[in-house]
């Protein structure tokens, strides 16, 4: 009997699961209320956004890595994947903890959780055009290299429009209030960024301070 229920419980999970990733092509083509029922009716889910977040950073990655020559100038001998993902990774997080942090000062109804899924949602453009580019870009020459470009703008802007208009619909804004809203957010992103490289500057100081200092203990005791 436990079994059955566990298997049960497993099949309705799977089918959320899948239920809430396919709900990003509602997203795509009908972003606004899209993002209004992703966040306010409960049709997203934190694994879908995981899912795509991680797919976006293997997609960054594997364009890095296999794009033709012709069309992307890439060190590939020296680049290193786990810094590749975290160059991605750690900005898309600040940015949704500024925007979170300064959510309360517009009067932003979003929680972070909404915030980090429509950042996520907001992706799949990006990942549905240029994971295909990877192997296009094999099979066209140099000449044709506006249609690669053309899709790859358009991989960008889609994406960049979706997060707006999710943050919109997330913190129920207009589109003036909106503008307003991701220039603060991306100022306090800097500002946040600022902090932690003098948070990391002074502790490295600190650490080597505390280890010349034992150094030198050390050495005037022998």
């Amino acid at each position: 009997m436990n079994a059955v229920k566990t298997n049960t419980a497993r099949n309705e999970k799977w089918q959320r699961y899948t239920e809430t990733l396919r709900y990003a092509k509602h997203v795509m083509f009908h972003p606004f209320d899209g993002f209004w029922d992703l966040s306010h009716e409960g049709r997203g889910s934190l694994a879908a956004a995981h899912t795509f977040l991680v797919m976006f950073l293997l997609t960054w990655v594997l364009k890095l890595m296999y794009t033709n020559f012709q069309f992307i100038n890439a060190p590939v001998q020296y680049i290193n994947i786990y810094e590749q993902c975290a160059s991605l990774l750690i900005p898309f997080l600040i940015l949704c903890l500024s925007n979170w942090s300064l959510s309360t000062l517009f009067d932003g109804k979003g929680r972070f959780k909404d915030i980090y899924m429509a950042m996520c949602y907001a992706l799949v453009p990006y990942i549905l055009i240029q994971l295909p580019l990877i192997a296009v870009s094999h099979m066209i020459s140099f000449d044709e290299a506006s249609y690669y470009t053309v899709l790859m703008s358009i991989s960008t802007i889609w994406s960049l429009f979706l997060a707006f208009v999710g943050l919109m619909q997330v913190h129920d804004y207009g589109p003036g209030k909106t503008i307003i809203f991701v220039i603060a957010t991306i100022f306090g992103a800097l500002v946040i960024l600022f902090l932690i490289l003098v948070f990391f500057s002074l502790l490295s100081d600190a650490a080597a301070y505390f280890i010349s200092l034992y150094r030198e203990i050390v050495f005037r005791l022998h």
